[in-house]
């Protein structure tokens, strides 16, 4: 009898156990399931943000924090650069002087600025492209290969167009934060010199240096920005507006004569073998107020001329004006 009871109450004990662990079992799969559940919402959850971008050219839909990314205009790489985005193209040639690490064969060459090398644009299949006016003619063949913005400063408004620039690139690449600090040292800054100006009566007067030859620029110019943003009084108010600058000759320049005359020097930017000081410093200059007080100002080309409109290059232009001033 004791061993009949003993049996029973082995069989009993045998069936709870398999009961409780037909409930954990049970548990697992539910607990497997939410977590298989979770892993799947997580995925909907991490799609990439999309964004909207309207430029001059168009409009392009790209995802935030794009990772391969070609550059075709410097004063963006410069910003890029100042901000520690990677890029992943650039064309190769002519990259300003402070910027010469984008020269290593790490990041791939993609032709010239006004040749762009299509077929290793396309085999590199970019995220995102990124050009300015010597690129304009190209976009829709760009554009086809990936989004394309256009990225060049629009001289007529510069501030407003540079700043406009900046805070899209802060939030592609989500450094708003960053960027609010770096715009308002900028303004700050611009806002001393303003200050300085508005008692300067000098008439100014900005030169482009090309083998030999010289073009001036005046307001709403390509560096106007002297005179729109930084407040220097234009020696002629008439110039041509344009973005290879007027034509002028050195007799113009002695008539005109500035109190200060900013020059920058192409051929010192794209390695040529003339020197815009040999040519301007010349018997009929010499004749200006502008040399007779030291006042002819050789503006770094690398800021001015191959990379204006950057966040860097922007810097560094106030701070050679600041100089003047």
């Amino acid at each position: 009898m004791k061993k009949f009871t003993m049996a029973l109450l082995m069989v009993a004990l045998m069936a709870l156990l398999v009961a409780c662990g037909a409930k954990d079992d049970a548990a697992d799969d539910k607990t497997a399931g939410s977590t298989a559940e979770s892993e799947v919402e997580g995925t909907e959850a991490a799609e990439p943000e999309m964004l909207t971008i309207k430029h001059d050219l168009g409009e392009a839909q790209i995802a935030k924090n794009p990772e391969k990314v070609v550059v075709f205009d410097f004063g963006m790489l410069d910003t890029l650069d100042e901000l520690g985005v990677e890029v992943a193209g650039v064309p190769q040639a002519n990259i300003p002087s402070y910027l010469s690490k984008y020269e290593d064969e790490k990041y791939t060459n993609v032709g010239g600025l006004k040749e762009p090398d299509f077929e290793t644009i396309h085999a590199m299949q970019p995220d995102v492209i990124f050009i300015s006016a010597r690129q304009s003619a190209m976009y829709e063949e760009l554009n086809d290969i990936a989004p394309t913005i256009f990225v060049g400063v629009d001289t007529t408004k510069y501030m407003e167009s540079f700043k406009g620039n900046m805070e899209m690139i802060a939030e592609l690449f989500g450094k708003e934060g960053k960027m609010a600090e770096e715009l308002a040292d900028i303004d700050s800054q611009i806002a001393t010199i303003s200050e300085k100006s508005v008692n300067n009566d000098g008439k100014t007067l900005i030169v482009l240096g090309n083998e030999g030859k010289v073009s001036a620029y005046g307001p709403s110019s390509r560096f106007g920005i002297i005179h729109d943003v930084f407040g220097f009084k234009a020696a002629d108010e008439n110039l041509e507006v344009s973005t290879h600058g007027q034509s002028i000759s050195f007799e113009y320049i002695l008539e005109t004569n500035p109190d200060i005359l900013f020059v920058i020097d192409r051929d010192a930017a794209v390695g040529g073998d003339a020197s815009a000081k040999d040519s301007i410093e010349n018997e009929l200059v010499i004749k200006t107020n502008a040399y007779k007080d030291g006042k002819i100002i050789y503006l770094d080309p690398n800021y001015w001329y191959l990379s204006g409109g950057g966040l860097q290059s922007v810097k560094e232009m106030i701070k050679e004006i600041e100089e003047v001033l």
